[in-house]
């Protein structure tokens, strides 16, 4: 045992130990009898004090020359312990396990002695389906979702995990979405960090159950279709002191540089990326959850905190030892994290949250990318919203913030994100920040998000969006749900239904998101429509959009089409089945022969006022 520990524990200390939670922390051995393994490499001394214990300290061995601490103490199931480090300076703290699986609810912050979840796990057929297709060209359509909000208990209690595969799963499974989106659920000690400020990287958090109820939603989700994504945070952890920071009373996941550890923005402390040992432990992190817990990725958060030395508050004028802005260690690790998902599990999607203009983020690492699956396009979000708050008749002169996004479109591989942080901090709901009364307000949402859901990229929104909750997220209170009681907001839920379930099973809004044989823009120079061609595998798969985005609607409106034929219109925005005025709906449209810019022939429509149309050649009969 002993000599098989030293082996791993120098293959964690080169940063090669990628499954490092199968071996450190705590492990039962045998009924009653519990190995605790520990990295701590500046301790004068570590022990483990918990319930069996009376929290009375249980030395550890120091292993070699390892830097790490290990022992085998009696203790049972589900107990409580923390690490009890003793620093150089003969400083005493009480330490969390930083491979804990499961910790106590929160204040408290011990972990429970359980050892690697077991599960009995039903999702074979999504498994083997997902090695399949590991293509990206399917749709993907994301409901992003916060467990501890979505709904909650009369007396304002959180749903757990089990509870949530009866309210949740169904309800984003009829909604037609084809992926959750999991804000973090790690271990985390202050709600309001909504779990983006972590101590526990291998354990969900005992707000909504065990790791086994976790395990559960994870396999109910995937019996019903759904796809699992979760928030995971490799750049920063929370400051507390009985947690990760100085460690063994040392900086030790931290940067040895206080200037650099010191994350001002968020107040947190970075990971010290460039250290091996880090690197296992956070590439072991991603793993775990990958793999043991089955998600099918992790949308890794803040990416640019990683790529950028002068990226926080205060650090204007940090350089590297180039002389550049670039954090060379931060983005060595992403190379290599990404390097080792894509060989341990290629289908899992590795989504970059990256707010800048950073080159190459979604190419491969044999280009000199950084081999991610996937970025959020957050210049597409930002313009988007600027252009649809602005009163239609001030849009005239802005039409380029829709049209820019098609000279970079496929500059890589994009998301396209209404995320939870658009909707909060005063910033409205996506509702509210449409212009005009009421009835305007959800057609030109309902325009927005046809936009959304027909440009090239995957799909993103936020809970509660898509019925238009007028509201601004709130983490401490459930989602306005008495909202559709309103019309309006039951009809605009019913247009987001039917808006996700067109968008997947029309090959042509997702088969080619990346190149520009899967789009041509038919009109893209006036002031007040926009028009363009989403291409299927075949000519008669094409799908054409068009927007009108002035409240005035346009009588025969020559839309551009790729070929003579009969087109059926496929969704009218403006139908009262949404919310809109139409009741009697054009359904099928023939061709005239006049050519249109760069198009052979035209169809002639009713364009409705801030409205959109999606039309399709009519299937042979």
């Amino acid at each position: 045992m002993a000599e098989s520990l030293i082996d791993w524990a120098y293959l964690f200390d080169r940063g090669e130990d990628f499954q490092s939670y199968r071996r450190f922390g705590a492990h039962e051995q045998s009924p009653g009898r519990w190995h605790f393994l520990v990295w701590a490499p500046n301790a004068a001394g570590v022990a483990i004090v918990g319930d069996f214990s009376d929290w009375a300290p249980r030395a550890l061995a120091p292993l070699a020359a390892t830097g790490c601490w290990e022992g085998t103490l009696e203790a049972a199931a589900g107990q409580l312990y923390k690490v009890q480090v003793t620093g150089a300076d003969g400083t005493v703290t009480n330490k969390i396990d930083p491979f804990g699986f499961a910790f106590e609810k929160k204040p408290g912050t011990a972990a429970i002695l359980t050892d690697l979840p077991a599960f009995d796990w039903q999702d074979q057929a999504w498994q083997a389906a997902a090695r399949r297709h590991a293509s990206r060209a399917k749709p993907v359509n994301i409901y992003e979702l916060h467990l501890g909000s979505f709904k909650r208990h009369e007396d304002g209690g959180y749903l757990t995990y089990r509870e949530a595969i009866r309210e949740v799963i169904p309800y984003v499974r009829r909604m037609g979405y084809t992926h959750l989106e999991l804000m973090p659920l790690m271990e985390h000690p202050l709600d309001a960090s909504w779990g983006y400020q972590l101590m526990g990287y291998f354990a969900p958090t005992s707000r909504f159950g065990t790791p086994a109820d976790f395990l559960a939603f994870v396999d109910a989700a995937h019996r019903a279709g759904l796809g699992v994504i979760m928030d995971w945070v490799p750049g920063h952890f929370i400051r507390n002191a009985d947690a990760l920071a100085t460690f063994d009373g040392t900086p030790t996941f931290e940067y040895q540089d206080p200037h650099r550890a010191d994350n001002v923005r968020w107040g947190t402390w970075n990971f010290d990326l460039g250290k091996t040992q880090v690197q296992s432990f956070l590439i072991s992190s991603a793993l775990f959850w990958l793999q043991h817990c089955h998600l099918d990725g992790l949308r890794v958060d803040a990416v640019s905190n990683m790529l950028y030395m002068d990226y926080d508050a205060g650090k204007e004028q940090d350089r590297n030892r180039d002389g550049g802005r670039e954090n060379l260690e931060g983005r060595a690790f992403l190379e290599r994290l990404n390097g080792v998902v894509a060989k341990a599990s290629p289908e899992a999607w590795m989504i970059a949250e990256e707010s800048s203009a950073y080159p190459k983020v979604t190419a491969p690492l044999e280009d000199g990318g950084l081999g991610f699956s996937a970025k959020w396009n957050m210049g597409w979000m930002n313009d988007t919203l600027r252009y649809f708050a602005m009163d239609p008749y001030a849009r005239r002169d802005h039409i380029n913030l829709l049209t820019f996004s098609f000279v970079y479109m496929h500059d890589e591989r994009f998301i396209l994100p209404f995320s939870h942080d658009e909707v909060v901090h005063g910033k409205k709901s996506l509702m509210h920040k449409m212009p005009g009364d009421r009835y305007n307000q959800f057609a030109n949402l309902r325009v927005m998000f046809v936009w959304l859901m027909t440009h090239p990229g995957k799909k993103l929104l936020f809970m509660g969006s898509e019925w238009g909750q007028f509201l601004e997220w709130r983490d401490w209170s459930e989602l306005e749900w008495r909202d559709l009681a309103d019309p309006l907001n039951a009809a605009m839920q019913v247009f987001t239904r039917t808006l996700n379930k067109l968008y997947a099973k029309t090959p042509a809004l997702w088969l080619d998101d990346k190149t520009d044989a899967g789009i041509t823009v038919t009109i893209g120079d006036r002031q007040d429509v926009l028009s363009f061609i989403r291409h299927g595998a075949r000519p008669e798969d094409d799908v054409i959009v068009v927007m009108n985005l002035l409240p005035e609607e346009r009588q025969h409106f020559a839309v551009p089409v790729p070929r003579a034929g009969i087109y059926t219109v496929l969704l009218n925005t403006e139908s009262q089945h949404f919310g809109g005025t139409w009741v009697r709906l054009q359904r099928t449209l023939h061709s005239r022969d006049k050519p249109a810019n760069g198009q052979p022939a035209t169809v002639d429509v009713v364009l409705p006022a801030m409205g959109a149309l999606l039309i399709a050649p009519k299937p042979a009969p």
